[in-house]
């Protein structure tokens, strides 16, 4: 296979990630947000949040993290933040999925991307602790703007938001989470 091919299988599988449906609603409620659309929100999101970050990041790193942290998702699925799971079985087909998905690629690029994808996946460095802050905020507001979204589904309540999404959101980007409790808490107590 020329290098090319590689790529164009590469891209051509990465279509898929469209097909992959999550918890999170559309602003609007009109249905579940695919895949792709949560990572160009995310990555839309980054760009304009940046500012707000903990610590100085490098962006266009930032969004190479957020534009592949799903990719994954073709072959291991959408994992529900607020649903229930096993995080080591969640972890193995990711990485499994890490293997097939970066594997379609030429070398350099297969390990190039692997290797950004899996900083983003240990959140110890300055831009993928913000990234991973982002890909938190995204879904909160999406629920927030639709009446709540799935939380009512999951039975969500204020302290799971605060230990499952407010501490990573909080180490990447505190501003943003003391923005984002107050709206919390004004729906919560509004229901």
């Amino acid at each position: 296979m020329s290098r090319l091919d590689a790529q164009l299988a590469f891209l051509t599988e990465a279509d898929r990630l469209k097909s992959v449906l999550r918890a999170t609603t559309l602003h609007d409620a009109s249905r579940r947000e695919n895949s792709a659309e949560h990572s160009w929100h995310v990555m839309l999101h980054a760009l304009v949040l940046a500012e707000h970050a903990a610590r100085p990041v490098d962006v266009s790193r930032v969004l190479t993290m957020l534009l592949l942290h799903d990719l994954v998702e073709i072959d291991a699925g959408d994992t529900p933040i607020h649903g229930d799971h096993d995080p080591a079985e969640q972890e193995a087909r990711e990485q499994a999925a890490a293997d097939r998905i970066f594997g379609l690629l030429p070398a350099d690029q297969r390990d190039g991307l692997r290797a950004i994808w899996e900083e983003f996946e240990a959140a110890e460095s300055d831009d993928a602790v913000f990234a991973k802050s982002i890909d938190r905020v995204q879904p909160v507001l999406s629920n927030l703007a639709s009446g709540g979204g799935t939380w009512p589904e999951y039975n969500v309540t204020p302290e799971q938001l605060e230990t499952r999404v407010g501490t990573k959101v909080s180490r990447g980007a505190p501003a943003l989470w003391s923005g984002l409790s107050d709206r919390i808490n004004a729906w919560f107590a509004g229901r």
